[in-house]
C-alpha cells in the first residue's frame, strides 16, 4: 500500500515544499518594505560578517553554476549514431528544466553577495525575488510534467 501511494506520488511533495519555499521569497521579498530597519541591519552587519557571508554567497553560487552546467551537459548529450537518442526523454526534460533552476539560483546567490558587499539591501531583495519566481515557476513545470507522465 505504502509503495503504490509512493509510486503515485512520486516527488510532488518535494516539489510541493519548493513551490511553497518559493512563495515564501517572494513574499518575504515583498514584505522587506514593511521593516526597512530589518532589511539595513541584515544588510549591513559587522564587517567580518558582511565577508563571510559576500564568500559564502560567492562559493554557493559558484557551486550552484558549475552543477547547472553539469546537468545541462548531460541532459542534452547524444550519441551521435544513434537516432532514437535525438529526442529528449521526460527523464533528461527534468534535468535541463532542474539546471536552468539551478542557473538561476546561481545568480540570485551572486546578487546577494553584491548586496553583501556593498552593504545594501536592495541586491538582497533581488536576490530573493530572483530565486523564489525561479523556484516558483519551475515547481509548476515540474508538477505539470510528473502529471503529464502519469497514465
Amino acid at each position: 500500500m505504502a509503495d503504490r501511494l509512493r509510486s503515485r506520488l512520486g516527488g510532488r511533495p518535494i516539489i510541493a515544499l519548493a513551490l511553497l519555499a518559493g512563495l515564501a521569497a517572494v513574499a518575504i521579498a515583498m514584505a522587506a518594505g514593511i521593516a526597512p530597519g530589518l532589511l539595513e541591519t541584515i544588510a549591513r552587519p559587522a564587517p567580518i560578517v558582511r565577508a563571510a557571508l559576500a564568500g559564502g554567497s560567492i562559493v554557493l553560487g559558484g557551486r550552484l553554476l558549475l552543477s547547472a552546467l553539469r546537468r545541462i551537459d548531460s541532459s542534452v548529450r547524444r550519441d551521435v549514431g544513434d537516432a532514437a537518442a535525438t529526442r529528449l526523454s521526460d527523464a533528461d526534460l527534468g534535468m535541463l528544466v532542474r539546471g536552468v533552476r539551478l542557473v538561476f539560483l546561481a545568480a540570485a546567490a551572486f546578487a546577494a553577495a553584491s548586496g553583501w558587499v556593498l552593504g545594501e539591501p536592495l541586491p538582497l531583495i533581488v536576490a530573493l525575488v530572483i530565486a523564489g519566481v525561479d523556484v516558483v515557476e519551475t515547481s509548476f513545470l515540474l508538477l505539470v510534467a510528473s502529471r503529464r507522465a502519469e497514465p
